[in-house]
């Protein structure tokens, strides 16, 4: 049976990666912009109701509802190449904007708009037979994104429950802010990720931006192609999903794998093959050629390098005809060369998914998520920045007369701190100290036997 997921994306930078990257999924089951099917193989129709509700007349729709404070966008979206392909009620937004005002998006504005949103979305789930979850497209610098989305994430984690909700959030990077209180905003929206969500896809424009530079040799990259990065991700996570495939991996099956401790759910991702227009004619793509792109930290997508910790877990997905031989042989030849970058306690730490659908235009690629250690250096950043303005109380002002209480400004900081100890303590626990404390109960129970 068909396990459905209803997509939400919020704000400008969610509006127009979801757009993305309904783009290149309606492109890998063969949907054209009107929603109609022009495919060529049975395996584009099997599992297309994860993501599609099929119309009376034949037509394709997205489970998607888009969501922002202003209208500018979702005109943007109507006005694109696939903007008839999604359903018109399921275009929510107020006139007014967030102002890059997490609180105008949480308490003020976004809680007037909640209500219709959370309709439109009960809807979509109604319609579905075995509902697996949400995904939520959105982005943490911004007021719309981190405010009005964390809201939602709050209000389906009251509704479903039982649901898994997952999030592809935008982090703020170092070099690359549009807006001054971007510090704040993320570190609102992380206090309530950690305790709303299953499992957060950390990306940020940095590492993007980097990837463009360094690897594809673009010199001047625009927003379309940063999107299309994205894109690829969001569908190589979801790929087992909607193809069939030697060994299936869903969202569920990726947070027990991937999440050792409940509070640990933010994930780094990765893309492969990654390589520059004039490269690709001297370059060949094998499993071995992806795995090492996937493991190298220039494919990052996150602004933190998985050198500077240890991976607790890892999920490669691989997509394309290959041998599931090859593909464990060379997962486990990565393990034992990098040994000292994985968590020696947690053993067989790294899963591994194979698609038997490559992408469109490509006969091979892979998709990496990894829970590390490292990601303490983000958060850090992230925390220093808020520090530094939030001593001199600079700014607080907009956020106090939108109703948020100061209070809550120390919790998320308070928080965030929590969560980089966290990271830290994991990182530092040695397998001796399990060894140890093994041989002390052994110990224990032959006294007991004894006496």
């Amino acid at each position: 049976m068909v396990r459905e997921i209803v997509h939400i994306q919020a704000g400008q930078c969610g509006n127009q990666i979801g757009t993305k990257f309904w783009e290149v999924i309606s492109g890998e089951h063969g949907i054209s912009p009107t929603g109609e099917y022009e495919g060529d193989s049975e395996n584009q129709l099997e599992r297309i109701n994860v993501y599609y509700n099929e119309a009376s007349n034949g037509r394709y729709v997205p489970r998607a509802v888009l969501v922002d404070l202003e209208p500018g966008t979702m005109d943007a979206v109507r006005s694109g190449t696939f903007g008839n392909l999604f359903r018109p009620d399921n275009f929510v937004n107020s006139q007014s904007g967030a102002g890059n005002n997490w609180a105008k998006g949480y308490y003020t504005e976004g809680q007037e708009l909640a209500e219709s949103i959370l309709d439109v979305v009960r809807k979509e789930v109604e319609s579905c037979e075995a509902l697996q979850g949400f995904q939520l497209v959105h982005s943490l610098g911004g007021g719309t994104g981190s405010g009005l989305g964390t809201l939602l994430l709050n209000k389906l984690r009251e509704e479903y429950p039982e649901r898994i909700l997952s999030t592809y959030s935008i982090v703020p990077s170092p070099k690359v802010s549009d807006t001054v209180v971007e510090p704040y905003n993320c570190t609102l929206s992380f206090h309530h990720l950690v305790e709303s969500s299953d499992e957060v896809f950390c990306i940020d424009n940095e590492a993007l931006y980097n990837i463009c530079f360094r690897t594809l040799k673009l010199q001047t990259p625009t927003y379309s192609e940063l999107n299309n990065l994205v894109s690829n991700v969001m569908s190589g996570t979801s790929c087992s999903l909607r193809f069939p495939g030697q060994l299936n991996s869903d969202l569920r099956k990726l947070a027990v794998n991937l999440i050792p401790f409940p509070r640990l759910h933010f994930f780094i991702v990765g893309f492969a093959p990654l390589t520059s227009r004039n490269a690709k004619q001297f370059s060949s793509v094998t499993v071995k050629e992806l795995t090492s792109q996937l493991f190298d930290s220039k494919n990052m997508m996150a602004a933190c390098d998985p050198r500077r910790g240890i991976y607790l877990t890892v999920s490669t997905q691989f997509r394309g005809q290959m041998s599931s031989k090859e593909v464990d042989e060379q997962m486990l030849d990565i393990q034992t060369r990098q040994s000292s970058y994985f968590a020696e306690w947690i053993p067989s730490n790294v899963k591994s998914s194979i698609c038997d659908v490559p992408p469109v235009g490509m006969k091979m690629s892979a998709t990496f998520i990894g829970n590390t250690t490292a990601f303490r250096e983000l958060f850090t950043r992230v925390h220093t920045q808020f520090q530094k303005m939030y001593s001199r109380r600079a700014y607080i002002h907009w956020y106090v007369n939108e109703g948020l209480e100061t209070v809550e400004f120390d919790e998320a900081s308070s928080n965030m701190l929590d969560l980089i100890q966290e990271y830290e303590m994991y990182e530092t626990a040695k397998a001796e100290d399990d060894d140890e404390n093994a041989e002390e109960e052994i110990a224990e129970d032959d006294e007991q036997e004894e006496n």
